[in-house]
C-alpha cells in the first residue's frame, strides 16, 4: 500500500455540500471583458465532538486496514519464499542423486565391458588416458552445481528485499494515517463550531476568475475570442470541470499538508466580506472623551468622526477632549445607541445606600479657638479642659491640632477644636467641609490685634462663622479691652456695645476669669444657629488631623458631624479605607461608639489621609475600596481642573460657567499706606459686572497661610515690594497659584483692569462696508431673479449678510445667494464695477433698488 492510496475524505467528515454553479460576466481594470465562475456551495454544520470522533475513528480504521494488508502480504510472500526454498532442495536432491547414479551406471559400464584390440581400426584411447574425460564431466558438473547455489542465493535475496520493502510499506502506510488524523483534529479543532469552510465558497470563485483572466490577457491571439466563445457558452461546461478538478487537486494538497504549511494554506484561504452596513453598537460615554477613545468605542476610524463634527461645524483634533453632549450628538449622528454614565456613579451608588433619613436631635456646637500666636489659646482651653496641656507642648505652642469636648456646668456639651495656625483650618473650608460651627477669636488685651488675628477673622468670614470674640489677659495691668474693640471694629468686627452682633467676652486663662461667661455666650450663639443631627445611624464626618504611628499605623482624628461611628464600620476616607479596629478618646480611652460633634482617633485605614477629608460610613467593604482606588485615578485630573480656576486667562470662560462671580484678590505690600492705597484702589474699580474681593491683605512677605488661602479662594496673589517665602512658593508651585510681583502702582491696577475688562461681555456693531444699485433684472431658472447691480460704494462680499432698500427702507435682511461678474463666479466685487447678484430666498428685487453689504465687527469692552 502506498501513499497514493490511502484516499482521506475529511471534509466530507466536516460538511455536506450543495453545489449551485453561476457565470458572471464582466470587465477588468484595463476594460476587457471576464468570465468568472461562481461556485456556491451551502454548508451543514456538524457537532464539533461528533466531528473529531469521527475522524479519530476513521483515522483508527485506516490504520488497523493499513497494517492488516501489510501484515497479510507480508504472510503470503513468506509462504511462496518457503515454497520456492522447499522446490529448490528437492530439486537439489533429484539432481545429485541422479547425478549418482549416473556415476555408478559409468562405473559399472567400465568395468564389465572388454578391451578392444585394434585391427586396422583407429587406435583405441587407453584405460588411462579415459580418467581425464571422468574430471572434465565432473567439473562441468561442479558448476552447474555452483550455479545453482548463487540462484538460489540471489533468489532468497530477492525474497528478503521485498519481505522488507513489504514491512517498510506497512509502516508508511500507518504513520500516514496518523497524520491524516492529526490533521483531521487540528481542522476540526480550528473550526471550533462553525465548520464552514471557505475553500468550497470563495476559493472556486477565486480560482474561476484566475483562469478567466489566463485566458483573456495570458494569449493576445486567443484572449479576445475566449470571452466572446464563453459568452456563447461553447466551454461552460468544460471550464467549470477544470476549476473544479483544480480545486479538488487543491484541497487534496491541503489536506496532506501539514505542519506550519498546511496551517499558512488554510489562512491564506480565509475570504473576509467587507461589510455592507455600519455596525451599530451601544457607547458608554462618560462626562469627558477623547475623539480617539469615542473612535475606538464605535469601532470607526478617527477621520470619520472628525469629518463628522466638522460637518456639525465643529473642528476637533484626534486627541481634543469633548464633553459629554458633544460625543452623545455625534454618536447619534454616525446611527449608534448612547449610554451615559455619570464619572462618580460608582461614588453616588456606594454613598446613598445609607440610612440618613433618621429623626435629626440638637448636637453640640463645634468651636475652633483661633488667634494670633502666644496670644493664650491652648491656655485658655487648657482651663476650660481642666488639664494642664500646655506645658507638656514645645514651648508651649501648639504643634498639631487638638480636638476635645467638654461638659458644662449644666450638663450640656461642647466641642473645641485648637488650631496651631490656619492650614487645616483653610483646607476643610476649600474641600467644602464646615466643620467647625462657631470661631472663638483670641485677642490678648495687652497686645491688641496682631498680623494673625486680622488672618483668622478673614478665614472664619470664608468659612461663614459666627464669632466671638474672647479678650485674653484682662488680668495685666496694661490691658485695655476698649482699645481692642476699637481696633476689631476697623475690620469690620462690630461688638454688641456699638450696634453688632459679635459677642465680647473679657477673659483671663491664667486665673480662670469670664470662663464660665464665655461657655454660656457659645451655648447662646448654639442656639441661635439651631444645630441639629442624625444621632441612630451611618456615620459621617471629617478628618481633623492624620499622622502615621510607627507602632500603630495610620491614625485618623475624626469629627463625628452626623450618626454613630461604631467600633468595626467600615470607613470611606478621601483615597483611603478600612474598618475601625481600634477608636480612642482625645484622653487616649478605648471606646465603642462616638455620637455627632464627638472627636475620635481611628486605627484601620489603609494609609493616612489628608486633612479635611470627608470619612463617611459604607456598607460594603470592597465598593469601599473601588471608590478610593477610583478617588486616587481621578486626582491628578482633579488637580490639573483645579490649577485653572485661578488663571487670569480663565477668568471670562470660568465667569460663563458660573464658577467665578468675584476677582478674588490678595495684597501683600512692604508698609501699610501702600496697602490701603491699593485696597481702596481695586475697590474703586469694580462695576455692576465684575467685582473685586479682596479676600486678603497685610503688611510683609507673603506667606504659607497667604499662599493656602488663595488657594482656597481661587484668588489671584498681588505682592508689592514684597516676595514670597520658601514655604509660600512650594506650596504656590504645588497649588499653581497666580502670583505676581509689582514695584509700581499703576501697573497693578492697569494688569486687574485688563483681567477685569477680559470678564465683560463684548459688544457688536454693525458695520456698512458696500452699497451696490440695482439697474437691470434678469430671471434664472435656478437661481430666480438675478439683480444686474453697479457697486457704487465699497466692496460688496458674497458670503457678508445684506439688506434690501427700496426708497431708503429696508424691505429685506438676508444673505446672497450668488455673486458673479461676466459669468464667473467671484468672491467680491469692488467700487465702479457691474456684477450679477442673487439674493437667496428673495425674489422681489425691483430696478432701482439698493442691496447694503455690512458685517458684524466685535468691539471689546474696557474699564
Amino acid at each position: 500500500m502506498s501513499d497514493n492510496e490511502i484516499k482521506i475524505e475529511a471534509p466530507k467528515k466536516l460538511s455536506l455540500q450543495r453545489r449551485t454553479k453561476t457565470t458572471v460576466s464582466g470587465t477588468t481594470a484595463g476594460g476587457k471583458s471576464k468570465e468568472v465562475q461562481v461556485e456556491v456551495r451551502k454548508s451543514r454544520k456538524v457537532d464539533t465532538e461528533a466531528a473529531k470522533k469521527a475522524a479519530a475513528a476513521e483515522a483508527a480504521k485506516l490504520k488497523a486496514q493499513a497494517e492488516k494488508e501489510a501484515a497479510e502480504k507480508a504472510a503470503k510472500e513468506k509462504a511462496e519464499a518457503e515454497k520456492l526454498r522447499a522446490a529448490e532442495e528437492a530439486k537439489k536432491q533429484a539432481e545429485a542423486k541422479k547425478a549418482e547414479e549416473n556415476k555408478v551406471a559409468e562405473t559399472k559400464k567400465a568395468v564389465h565391458q572388454p578391451p578392444v584390440m585394434p585391427n586396422k581400426q583407429p587406435k583405441a584411447v587407453p584405460k588411462a588416458e579415459a580418467k581425464p574425460t571422468q574430471k572434465v564431466e565432473k567439473v562441468v558438473d561442479a558448476e552447474k552445481e555452483a550455479k545453482r547455489k548463487e540462484e538460489a542465493e540471489l533468489r532468497r535475496k530477492q525474497e528478503e528485499l521485498a519481505r522488507q520493502k513489504a514491512e517498510m510499506e506497512a509502516k508508511r502506510a500507518a504513520e500516514n494515517a496518523r497524520r491524516l488524523a492529526e490533521i483531521a483534529r487540528e481542522e476540526a479543532g480550528e473550526s471550533n463550531d462553525d465548520f464552514d469552510d471557505d475553500r468550497f465558497t470563495s476559493s472556486y470563485a477565486l480560482e474561476a476568475e484566475r483562469d478567466s483572466d489566463r485566458r483573456s490577457e495570458g494569449g493576445r491571439g486567443r484572449g479576445k475570442n475566449g470571452v466572446a466563445k464563453a459568452k456563447k457558452g461553447g466551454r461552460d461546461d468544460e471550464n467549470g470541470n477544470k476549476n473544479e478538478r483544480n480545486a479538488d487537486r487543491r484541497n487534496q494538497k491541503d489536506l496532506k499538508g501539514k505542519g506550519k504549511q498546511a496551517k499558512k494554506g488554510s489562512a491564506l484561504q480565509q475570504a473576509f466580506t467587507k461589510p455592507v452596513q455600519t455596525v451599530k453598537t451601544d457607547v458608554v460615554i462618560g462626562e469627558t472623551i477623547t475623539v480617539a477613545e469615542l473612535a475606538n468605542k464605535m469601532a470607526v476610524k478617527a477621520t470619520e468622526i472628525i469629518k463628522t463634527m466638522m460637518k456639525m461645524g465643529e473642528m476637533v483634533t484626534i486627541n481634543q477632549v469633548i464633553d459629554q453632549e458633544t460625543a452623545q450628538l455625534v454618536a447619534e449622528e454616525m446611527g449608534h445607541k448612547v449610554i451615559l454614565r455619570k464619572e462618580n456613579e460608582l461614588e453616588e451608588s456606594v454613598l446613598e445606600d445609607r440610612d440618613i433619613h433618621a429623626e435629626k436631635v440638637t448636637r453640640a456646637p463645634v468651636v475652633t479657638i483661633m488667634g494670633h500666636v502666644d496670644h493664650g489659646k491652648t491656655s485658655l482651653l487648657d482651663y476650660i479642659r481642666k488639664a494642664k496641656v500646655a506645658a507638656g507642648e514645645a514651648g508651649g505652642i501648639t504643634q498639631h491640632i487638638g480636638a476635645y469636648h467638654v461638659e458644662t456646668d449644666d450638663g450640656k456639651m461642647i466641642t473645641f477644636l485648637d488650631t496651631p495656625g490656619h492650614a487645616a483650618f483653610t483646607s476643610m473650608r476649600a474641600r467644602g467641609a464646615k466643620a467647625t460651627d462657631i470661631v472663638v477669636l483670641v485677642v490678648a488685651a495687652d497686645d491688641g490685634v496682631m498680623p494673625q488675628t486680622i488672618e483668622a477673622i478673614q478665614h472664619a468670614r470664608a468659612a461663614g462663622a459666627p464669632i466671638v470674640v474672647a479678650v485674653n489677659k484682662i488680668d495685666k495691668p496694661e490691658a485695655n479691652p476698649d482699645r481692642v474693640e476699637q481696633e476689631l471694629l476697623q475690620h469690620e468686627v462690630i461688638s454688641e456695645k456699638f450696634g453688632g452682633d459679635v459677642q465680647f467676652v473679657p477673659v483671663s486663662a491664667k486665673k480662670g476669669m469670664g470662663i464660665d461667661d464665655l461657655l454660656e455666650a457659645i451655648l447662646l450663639q448654639s442656639e441661635v444657629l439651631e444645630l441639629t443631627a442624625v444621632k441612630d445611624g451611618m456615620a459621617s464626618g471629617v478628618v481633623i488631623e492624620s499622622y502615621l504611628d510607627k507602632g500603630r499605623g495610620p491614625v485618623a482624628t475624626i469629627l463625628v458631624q452626623s450618626g454613630t461611628l461604631n467600633r468595626g464600620d467600615i470607613v470611606l476616607c478621601g483615597f483611603e479605607y478600612g474598618r475601625v479596629r481600634a477608636m480612642r478618646d482625645e484622653n487616649g480611652k478605648d471606646i465603642q461608639s462616638a455620637g455627632p460633634s464627638i472627636p475620635v482617633e481611628v486605627l484601620g485605614l489603609s494609609g493616612v489621609p489628608s486633612a479635611g477629608d470627608e470619612a463617611t460610613v459604607v456598607r460594603d467593604e470592597k465598593k469601599a475600596r473601588e471608590v478610593a482606588l477610583y478617588r486616587q485615578g481621578k486626582f491628578r485630573d482633579v488637580k490639573l481642573a483645579r490649577q485653572q480656576k485661578a488663571k487670569l486667562e480663565n477668568m471670562f470662560t470660568n465667569m460663563a460657567e458660573g464658577d467665578v462671580a468675584e476677582l478674588n484678590v490678595i495684597v501683600k505690600a512692604d508698609v501699610q499706606g501702600s496697602v490701603e492705597a491699593i485696597c481702596q484702589a481695586l475697590n474703586e474699580l469694580s462695576t455692576a459686572e465684575v467685582k473685586v474681593k479682596v479676600v486678603g491683605s497685610g503688611v510683609g512677605g507673603i506667606t504659607e497661610t497667604d499662599a493656602t488661602l488663595a488657594a482656597a479662594s481661587n484668588a489671584i496673589v498681588l505682592g508689592f515690594n514684597v516676595r514670597a517665602d520658601a514655604t509660600a512658593r512650594r506650596v504656590i508651585e504645588s497649588e499653581n497659584i497666580d502670583l505676581r510681583y509689582y514695584s509700581i502702582i499703576y501697573e497693578l491696577l492697569n494688569e486687574i483692569k485688563a483681567a477685569m475688562s477680559g470678564m465683560l461681555q463684548p459688544e457688536f456693531k454693525q458695520e456698512i462696508i458696500g452699497l451696490a444699485e440695482v439697474r437691470d433684472v434678469f430671471r434664472h431658472p435656478k437661481f430666480g431673479a438675478i439683480a444686474g447691480c453697479m457697486v457704487t460704494e465699497g466692496i460688496v462680499k458674497r458670503n457678508n449678510p445684506i439688506r434690501v432698500l427700496r426708497d431708503n427702507v429696508v424691505i429685506f435682511e438676508g444673505e446672497l445667494e450668488s455673486l458673479r461678474r461676466f459669468k464667473d463666479d467671484v468672491s467680491e466685487v469692488r467700487n465702479g464695477m457691474e456684477c450679477g447678484i442673487g439674493v437667496k430666498n428673495y425674489n422681489d428685487v425691483k430696478v432701482g433698488d439698493q442691496i447694503e453689504v455690512f458685517e458684524v465687527v466685535e468691539i471689546k469692552r474696557t474699564i
